[in-house]
């Protein structure tokens, strides 16, 4: 840059006020505002793309994962383990006709979306709470009074920045990026090693009746075709990189989601989306690797053989990326054994799942769940700011379990009450007992009911 050269916005600059401010609308921060501006406090979303969804939309995940138990039994019926938020939300998207019934994954069931369908519904919940929406609003640094406190934010906009006051705000980014504003301390995957993102996709044209007969009801599809992938990539007909793929139907006649890229970098290293390097090119890589996925199911997948691609997500689906350093932490012997907290505000029965090589690698619970606690949304250093969502405070392969959307919906419903609970009471966010959320949670409806006699005890 020339030594004469200055870095400047002249831009007149918006100041706004609030009570809650929650930053990014996916399921987390959409639960978090609604159910905040419920409690009758002045509540502020912002959101960087022009609809609220997230990894389920703008990565278009495509699923409600996370809301029934698993099960050895074949066959067994879906066993509902999450409520509250996440059913609500649910019930209004199958309302109007943007829901599958539960649909088979492995050992427990799913709900495939409409992805225009999750925007109506988060639109119109959202206004009827008295939300406050900013689209197209990016968060891009923190207010911070005395290098601790957390007073909001300044946003960019078209219209120019944005300073935003708050109250309390609530970090629903995914990538914990206030945490990493404000200087907090924040951890990546382990050691520094995240799970791969992911290029998701729909194809239309699917006679889905002949591809269910062929395939059966389990859209993780079996061993059968996974062969035929490592024969073809083996002949050198095919470039494709994940061999256990994700087909479901869904709500949209002759469609199925595909969940089947398996994105790296040309080095071979899983891709981490908070490096803009890294982002750029797995979203070429992704493109690439959907055109290769839709032509192998074309020429062999029986129902496919008209099918063309209808979308991609927006941005490749991030698994996992920067999260909170919490008051707690959600250890991989928690998700693994079933543990239970006194300060329990979520449940979860969801696999550990870690896509790495060709297979991805599920563990998982049976006939059993395990609870994340408050304390794991409360960042170990800093006040007046809450955590929502996948950057929870977690062990690596805890994370792998606790990342999906069901559980994003009660972590976001957990924290807006928090948050309301905060400023009603004058408490800062570490002051307030989990427990008390848990019962206003179960208020909602969430069915968590009391605390286990034997759980493991935050210290």
């Amino acid at each position: 840059m020339n030594s004469n050269s200055t870095i400047t916005d002249l831009r007149p600059r918006e100041r706004i006020g609030t009570d809650v401010l929650v930053v990014g609308g996916g399921a987390a921060g959409v639960a978090a505002a609604i159910t905040a501006a419920r409690q009758g406090v002045k509540v502020t979303l912002l959101e960087r793309y022009g609809f609220c969804g997230g990894g389920a939309v703008a990565g278009m995940s495509g699923t409600i994962c996370g809301m029934y138990m698993a099960s050895d039994i074949p066959g067994a019926n879906p066993d509902q383990l999450v409520h509250g938020f996440a059913a609500e939300f649910a019930q209004r998207m199958s309302a109007c006709g943007g829901l599958t019934p539960p649909v088979r994954y492995g050992k427990t069931y799913s709900l495939v979306h409409d992805p225009l369908a999750w925007r109506n519904v988060a639109d119109a919940m959202l206004a009827d709470a008295g939300v406050t929406v900013l689209f197209h609003t990016l968060a891009t640094e923190v207010l911070l009074e005395g290098g601790e406190r957390v007073a909001g934010v300044q946003a960019f906009t078209k219209q120019g920045k944005f300073q935003i006051e708050a109250g309390l705000t609530v970090d629903a980014s995914g990538d914990a990026d206030l945490a990493a504003m404000a200087g907090f301390a924040t951890r990546i995957g382990h050691d520094g090693t995240v799970q791969n993102p992911t290029m998701i996709f729909r194809i239309q044209g699917v006679d889905v009746a002949r591809f269910t007969a062929a395939y059966g009801p389990d859209t993780i599809l079996g061993e059968a075709v996974s062969k035929q992938i490592v024969d073809l990539n083996a002949a050198g007909r095919y470039r494709l990189p994940r061999a256990k793929i994700f087909l479901f139907p869904s709500p949209r006649e002759g469609e199925l989601l595909c969940n089947c890229t398996r994105i790296t970098g040309a080095d071979g290293r899983e891709l981490n989306s908070i490096l803009v390097r890294d982002f750029t090119e797995a979203e070429i890589e992704g493109r690439k690797q959907v055109s290769e996925y839709a032509r192998f199911f074309r020429d062999h997948l029986q129902g496919c053989e008209r099918s063309w691609v209808n979308d991609t997500g927006v941005q490749v689906g991030v698994r996992q990326s920067r999260q909170i350093a919490g008051t707690a932490v959600l250890a991989n012997h928690d998700v693994m054994h079933g543990t239970k907290f006194a300060t329990g505000i979520a449940r979860s029965a969801w696999p550990i799942e870690l896509h790495a090589g060709a297979r991805p690698r599920l563990s998982w619970l049976i006939d059993d769940y395990y609870e994340i606690p408050y304390e794991c949304f409360v960042p170990a250093r800093g006040e007046s700011l809450l955590a929502a969502g996948r950057c929870l405070s977690a062990e690596h392969e805890a994370m792998a379990s606790a990342r999906v959307t069901a559980q994003c919906f009660s972590y976001g419903h957990a924290i807006g009450h928090a948050a309301a609970l905060a400023l009603r009471e004058k408490l800062a966010p570490r002051q307030i007992d989990g427990a008390a959320v848990r019962d206003l949670l179960n208020r909602d409806g969430a069915g968590l009911g009391v605390a286990p006699a034997r759980v493991r005890v935050i210290a």
